[in-house]
């Protein structure tokens, strides 16, 4: 995670720090090195920086994720080296941009059969164009919108999904990105496929979940954002009948691009139900909660951005990293 430990470009390394079931036995960051991530950046982890991959392989590392997210999605060619070094060392690799880390690289590894390299983003299916199978299922099909991207979508249904089994609730996370599906060991990387496919790709997703009470989708983009389609995939791929809206708190524009304003949440929310329904013609679907990402703010500030942004949608609001997810799982469940 090179000098980008607390930037939003690192989100695959602090998604694989908060919900990777395999133990992290450290980060590797030069210009942090000595330090634990807790204190070199705004995330809460303990673990280890260090600055070097030989000192990461001296503790033990055996599988070197690549944590940052250059603009692009692409492999840096400055990156090579140290990934050849990685696989020299014996290491596997993760890879979660768009190129393919095998053709480039997979002639290199040492030990066949032990050493690997995944290319998370890549498609392992040509799927069938959706039909919209996912409106017959009864149960709960809840998408994850928001008001841009990087906004938190994964990590709150990923937040709630782990309340509903701790509930004993039959609960499903279908991952739809790099992060979810490297931290779940399934899903789809719905960026990685024609535009054609992707509803189906969704659909597929959905359907071999189809046996819980609860699925879970992870949401890509915002009905907002001039350069995402993923929204109306994932709205026209799960057929779903429930969604969480996310929003940063105190945000008024896009990150990127910055000239595009966030409107009220009440009438987004309206347009986003609008859009899954289709003027009556599909699933009708119920935002249940705003799940609100108050990670800049104090306490104090946060707990009055919730109970204001309760004022004005309506509905249940919560940081369910900072306060748990109980308020919008309890939601959900009444919904």
């Amino acid at each position: 995670m090179e000098g980008n430990l607390d930037s939003d470009y690192g989100k695959m390394g602090d998604g694989v720090m908060r919900y990777s079931p395999n133990p992290v036995v450290c980060v590797v960051d030069s210009t942090q090195a000595g330090k634990r991530v807790c204190d070199a950046s705004d995330l809460p982890h303990t673990f280890p920086v260090v600055g070097t991959l030989d000192e990461a392989r001296g503790m033990g590392a055996d599988v070197l994720v690549l944590g940052l997210a250059p603009s692009g999605g692409r492999v840096p060619e400055e990156w090579l080296p140290h990934l050849r070094r990685a696989l020299h060392l014996g290491m596997s690799l993760i890879n979660g941009l768009h190129d393919r880390l095998n053709d480039q690289l997979g002639s290199e590894i040492r030990a066949p059969g032990e050493q690997w390299i995944w290319d998370v983003r890549q498609p392992a299916f040509t799927p069938d164009i959706a039909t919209g199978r996912g409106g017959t299922l009864d149960n709960r099909r809840v998408l994850m919108v928001g008001t841009d991207m990087a906004i938190g979508k994964m990590t709150a249904g990923l937040e709630i999904h782990r309340w509903l089994q701790q509930q004993a609730v039959s609960s499903a996370f279908v991952a739809t990105g790099q992060i979810g599906i490297t931290v779940t060991g399934h899903g789809i990387p719905l960026d990685a496929f024609k535009v054609d496919h992707a509803c189906g790709a969704v659909e597929s997703a959905v359907m071999d979940a189809a046996g819980h009470d609860v699925i879970i989708i992870e949401g890509q983009g915002s009905l907002l954002h001039p350069g995402s389609s993923a929204t109306l995939s994932l709205m026209r791929g799960s057929c779903a009948n429930r969604l969480v809206m996310c929003h940063r708190a105190g945000m008024t524009h896009l990150r990127k691009p910055d000239h595009v304003r966030i409107p009220p949440l009440r009438p987004f929310i309206r347009l986003n139900e609008e859009m899954a329904h289709v003027c009556g013609s599909l699933t009708p679907a119920k935002t249940v909660g705003v799940a609100l990402n108050t990670s800049r703010l104090p306490e104090a500030e946060a707990l009055e951005a919730i109970t204001r942004l309760e004022d004005e949608t309506g509905l249940p609001v919560e940081d369910v990293v900072r306060f748990g997810a109980e308020k919008l799982g309890r939601a959900l469940m009444d919904s």
